[in-house]
């Protein structure tokens, strides 16, 4: 039988040679974070669980929306219009989420959330907070620009497990009605993120109410068009890749409408490589899951 063998050591038989490669790949595949530092995230409003929608309310279509969310795996979730039973149902059915964030009524437990569900497997959360889209940020409920409506933004810092890499997630849902409460939130929320403690990569993800060429997503995104720039502009994920798609409106009346505009973003600083964006067409035997369509982006965190 052939035998591997150097000076002053004994004889090894190539079968334990090859169980020895073995033993080490099934550490190393233990140790190394799978996936590298990519980070999966999607956006998504799943309308309001109390919503007179009829065929649509919230108990004909939650398994459709949980099974959507356990679909895309993604590592962070951004959702909007989400009431504290619907938070419970979907953490219910996919355990492997937890979550960050408070009701805009009182700060605890009423009203919509502007919730992030996070792989609790692959993220550990560093620091996290809500404030509210007003004049007075940290005073709960407040609201002061012409918005009936009480807006918030919920973010977090996640710490990669396995890699230790670090990033932002800012999670809002901007005003139907006030293009101006619009506007401001979209330079508080730049701010907010400008004074971040670390200069860790920033991904924003939310409902805005404003299609792409709303002054708001101009400010956003820095555009040369808009009046004032931001301290820190983003990139629109889906338009880094797909900057000539046509066929992109989001919000869809639960009638699979795509041709209206697009007011649902996965936002990312430049540096962050977009590996892969989508709007979520997904319509489970022929149903929509929500009124809205989910974004989602697969991107790359800088080293």
């Amino acid at each position: 039988m052939l035998r591997v063998s150097s000076p002053g050591m004994r004889s090894v038989s190539p079968s334990r040679v090859c169980m020895f490669v073995v033993v080490v790949l099934l550490i190393l595949s233990v140790c190394l974070p799978a996936g590298g530092s990519e980070l999966s995230v999607m956006s998504f409003n799943i309308r309001y669980g109390t919503a007179n929608d009829g065929a649509n309310r919230w108990e004909h279509r939650r398994e459709m929306v949980c099974e959507l969310i356990e679909k895309y795996d993604c590592d962070v979730v951004g959702l909007q219009e989400a009431l504290r039973f619907q938070i419970d149902a979907i953490r219910a059915a996919i355990p492997e989420y937890a979550e960050i964030g408070v009701g805009r009524d009182d700060g605890k437990t009423r009203g919509e959330y502007s919730a992030i569900l996070y792989r609790a497997d692959r993220l550990s959360v560093a620091a996290a907070d809500t404030f509210w889209l007003s004049d007075t940020p940290e005073v709960v409920a407040s609201k002061s620009w012409g918005n009936n409506i009480t807006r918030i933004c919920t973010w977090a810092r996640f710490v990669q497990k396995g890699t230790g890499k670090a990033f932002y997630h800012f999670n809002t849902h901007l005003d139907h009605q006030s293009q101006p409460a619009r506007e401001k939130s979209v330079v508080l929320i730049d701010r907010r993120i400008a004074r971040r403690e670390h200069a860790d990569p920033v991904v924003l993800t939310g409902d805005f109410n404003a299609d792409e060429f709303n002054p708001a997503i101009r400010f956003v995104k820095g555009s040369q068009e808009a009046s004032a720039k931001p301290s820190v502009p983003l990139v629109d994920t889906f338009r880094v890749l797909h900057p000539e798609a046509t066929e992109v409106g989001t919000f869809n009346s639960f009638k699979g409408d795509r041709s209206r505009g697009k007011i649902d973003y996965v936002f990312a600083q430049p540096g962050v490589e977009v590996l892969e964006a989508k709007i979520i067409f997904d319509t489970p035997g022929g149903r929509c899951p929500s009124d809205h369509f989910p974004v989602m982006a697969r991107l790359e965190l800088p080293d």
